[in-house]
């Protein structure tokens, strides 16, 4: 699996559906993020398949872009904020009985879904 668009690991038109969802703002900020993640750990693991890969092949595969390479601290942080979004992907995966790595962006769209309608009935419920 290789990037082959400017701009990070989604593709202008899966970053489109996501943002058509009619999700409110803040499942749909976080709805990317995940994206952003599961896109961005298949392409440090080479697959779509399996289980999450491990720290140092985040580290290998972040130190392989200039612009992070170029920035430790960044690296550092970046590559910690993918694990711990790899750790929600793993729980959401684990949940729907899938591997982390073989999840499509529509299952974390229905997650994100499920998330805004229990956040939404148990505002609406406490009135």
């Amino acid at each position: 699996m290789e990037l082959d668009h400017p701009g990070g690991p989604l593709t202008p038109a899966e970053v489109e559906a996501l943002d058509s969802t009619l999700l409110p703002a803040l499942e749909r900020h976080h709805l990317r993020l995940l994206a952003h993640a599961l896109r961005s750990l298949q392409l440090a693991a080479g697959r779509q398949h399996g289980a999450l890969p491990g720290a140092r092949a985040l580290n290998l595969w972040a130190l392989q872009h200039p612009a992070v390479a170029a920035a430790p601290d960044f690296a550092q942080a970046f590559v910690a904020q993918l694990q711990k979004l790899g750790e929600e992907i793993e729980a959401i995966a684990c949940a729907r009985g899938r591997e982390p790595l073989g999840l499509t962006l529509a299952e974390l769209a229905d997650w994100a879904r499920s998330q805004a309608d229990r956040r939404i009935d148990g505002h609406t419920a406490g009135r």
